[in-house]
Formats: structure tokens, C-alpha cells, sequence
């Protein structure tokens, strides 16, 4: 496996800084810190994007839908078909976390 450059110290360090986060405010806290108002609106936009390609929405829908462009929505599939993964994982606890308990 060919060196991954990204995974420096400073990337752990950022890693570690997100997995010991405890609640959604604050997540919400160190997002406005980090990074721009943009960058957080466009890390959600992209969630968004890929939650709607999984259910199998079409680009023209998710377009109108969410206001992204197509090389954005292409990127975000190419992710979800040949990435990492981390999509799908987030989009599956995600939709763990909102069904209703089985009775």
C-alpha cells in the first residue's frame, strides 16, 4: 500500500480532536472555530448530496434539491462508490440513529 501523505501528525491530532467530541453542540463549537461559515456550509451540503445519491435520487433532483453543482455532485458519488467509505458509514449511523425503536 502506497504511503498515505494526508495521515500526518497534525491530521491525527485533528482525528483524535473530532472522536472525543461528546455531543452535537459541540461539534457545532469546534466546526465554528475551524473552519469558515462556507466550509462548514459546503461539508453539509455534501452529506446532503450523498444521503440523496444513496436513496437513489438523480443529479437534476439533487440539484434542484440541494444547489449544488454537478462536479460537486459527481465528486460526492465517486466517493460513495469508490472512497473511503466514510459516507456510507455516517449515512448508515445516521439512519440507525433516527429509526424508531423496534417494539
Amino acid at each position: 500500500m502506497p504511503e498515505d501523505r494526508l495521515r500526518t501528525p497534525e491530521v491525527e491530532e485533528l482525528l483524535r480532536a473530532f472522536s472525543s467530541l461528546g455531543d452535537t453542540e459541540e461539534a457545532y463549537a469546534f466546526l465554528q472555530d475551524v473552519c469558515t461559515i462556507k466550509e462548514i456550509q459546503d461539508m453539509a451540503q455534501r452529506l446532503h448530496v450523498a444521503r440523496l445519491l444513496a436513496a437513489g435520487e438523480h443529479y437534476t433532483e439533487i440539484r434542484a434539491a440541494t444547489g449544488a453543482s454537478a462536479t460537486t455532485i459527481s465528486r460526492v458519488n465517486k466517493a460513495l462508490n469508490y472512497g473511503a467509505d466514510g459516507y456510507r458509514a455516517i449515512l448508515d449511523r445516521l439512519e440507525r440513529e433516527s429509526a424508531p425503536e423496534a417494539e
